[in-house]
């Protein structure tokens, strides 16, 4: 079998694995290089070139940070701002995609959505209003805050390897220029139009969905507010990258090793 052919069996497999997910997906993936590797089509260097990627190292760091806020319950509280504002559900969901799109801006879009749909759950539950429609909101928002950063979506990063091969790069919030209008267009079409269209539905319990929450009370409060100062800390520095002359890889791991020595 020709190389190309090789690729394009190895590609279907991991295609159909990712769907199937029978195996875990980093598995899948871990597979797929070593069988590249086996079969001649690449040597290990280039096959694992991308593990050692500073966007990788990027990535990692972020999500310490990011999962930081999350476990310390600090996250939550943010999301929870929004009932102490919003009392219609036009402005539930108005806030909720406020909060939503500017975390998913500075930490991973999937991640901030994942965390924060328990939270909106029980706003739901509170509120009396349907579920579906305030979870929708949020996925849309979720989706449109991850085009602020460069560290907001996979996909950014992916770019930005990219442009570094031939020897240009995005700044921290290059992708605002486009983002910050697509998420605030996104906010006030759901504010005057989208809400009409969302789907009816009741707050009460949906097969399949969880209401479980995490109880953050038994978390220190210097704990909450170190997670907070840290993920801005480490933000600031990378908006000012070319001031202070960090890369952005080194001081996300910077603020990831603060975390994880403080506890």
């Amino acid at each position: 079998m020709s190389p190309i052919e090789i690729t394009l069996l190895l590609l279907l497999f991991a295609t159909v694995m990712f769907v199937w997910e029978r195996i875990p997906l980093a598995l899948t993936a871990v597979i797929v290089c070593l069988a590249l590797v086996l079969t001649g089509v690449l040597d290990p260097k280039t096959a694992f070139n991308g593990f050692i990627n500073t966007n990788v190292i990027l990535f990692v760091g972020m999500f310490i940070v990011g999962g930081a806020l999350f476990e310390t319950g600090m996250a939550n509280r943010i999301g929870g701002l929004v009932t102490r504002f919003a009392k219609t559900e036009r402005q539930l969901i108005v806030a909720i995609m406020v909060i939503v799109g500017l975390l998913s801006g500075v930490l991973s879009n999937t991640g901030t959505a994942a965390i924060l749909i328990p939270v909106v759950i029980g706003i739901a539950a509170k509120s009396g209003f349907s579920r579906s429609r305030l979870l929708m909101p949020l996925v849309f928002a979720a989706a449109m805050g991850g085009n602020l950063s460069l560290i907001g979506a996979p996909g950014n990063l992916i770019a930005q390897s990219a442009l570094q091969n031939v020897g240009l790069e995005f700044s921290f919030f290059e992708y605002a220029k486009v983002g910050l209008p697509l998420l605030a267009g996104g906010i006030i079409y759901f504010a005057f139009f989208g809400h009409r269209l969302l789907p009816a539905g009741s707050s009460k319990a949906v097969t399949g969905v969880t209401e479980a929450t995490h109880d953050f009370s038994s978390v220190p409060k210097w704990k909450q507010i170190t997670s907070l100062m840290v993920m801005i800390a480490t933000i600031l520095g990378m908006v000012f990258e070319s001031a202070i002359g960090v890369p952005l890889h080194i001081t996300a791991c910077v603020g990831a090793a603060f975390l994880v020595l403080v506890g």
